[in-house]
């Protein structure tokens, strides 16, 4: 019985939202400024041709090259930071201009020096690399100062402080970032292929779309981005969620 009511709770949101569409789909009564659910539902007989599956696979891969860059980067960054105050001070502004600057202006930018299939992978990395930063740096300094007083007496080794100490304070810090950041780098890549409109990308196809008015196809291939989105999302959370379990079996069992 809870299960139906859960079903039943997810399922009327959905049932409104698409009655809006319908609404909207008569009182506009246009299909090029908006489709009707049967026609763009029709498009997604596209599921089914290789070449969709393609230009997915490739959006992902552009996408996770760019998650896992910035999140790397970031990380590194910060403990370099930690480490040396000079650094520190050089490297904070330039974090401060990317959060403040539009991705769109990097974007235009990075198509001067850089192939349209690899500005995507810049565009995604640089809406991750700012948030993992500022995380990281804020847990490693909000580690507890009388633990690193500990490890000094017990004459821990640099690694051993990193692995016993920081890592425990950083860890939760870095999962929030990574969880918040991986929608953004999605939309990002995504953002610079309609730019860029790159060999096999949603984004190109998003951008064709739009050139002939197929407003069905646009709005098939929108559902699919965000249908992609919520299943990264929701992936990631099911990973950081097993690591923790792990992390607190491991604790009990010490």
């Amino acid at each position: 019985m809870k299960q139906v009511k859960r079903f039943l709770r997810r399922l009327v949101p959905l049932a409104f939202w698409l009655g809006v569409w319908v609404v909207c789909y008569h009182l506009v009564d246009h299909d090029v400024l908006l489709a009707s659910p049967v026609s763009v539902a029709e498009r997604f007989v596209f599921v089914g041709e290789a070449a969709f599956w393609n230009t997915v696979g490739m959006t992902l891969l552009r996408t996770g090259l760019a998650y896992l860059l910035g999140v790397a980067l970031g990380c590194v960054l910060a403990v370099v930071c930690h480490l040396s105050s000079l650094v520190d001070e050089i490297i904070r502004p330039a974090m401060r201009v990317i959060r403040s600057t539009p991705v769109a202006s990097f974007i235009i930018l990075a198509l001067v020096w850089l192939s349209s299939g690899n500005v995507p992978i810049l565009a995604g990395m640089l809406m991750v690399l700012p948030v993992v930063f500022a995380n990281v740096r804020e847990g490693i300094a909000s580690t507890d100062r009388n633990l690193l007083e500990m490890a000094k007496m017990f004459r821990f080794s640099h690694l051993k402080t990193w692995r016993h100490v920081y890592w425990p304070s950083v860890m939760p810090n870095l999962i929030a970032a990574s969880e918040a950041c991986v929608g953004l780098c999605f939309k990002a890549t995504i953002a610079a292929e309609v730019i860029g409109t790159p060999k096999n990308a949603i984004g190109t196809q998003l951008y064709n779309a739009k050139i002939y008015l197929e407003n069905d196809v646009l709005l098939a291939w929108t559902i699919v981005v965000i249908l992609l989105s919520t299943a990264l999302e929701w992936l990631l959370r099911r990973l950081f969620r097993g690591l923790k379990e792990r992390r607190l079996r491991r604790v009990r069992h010490a």
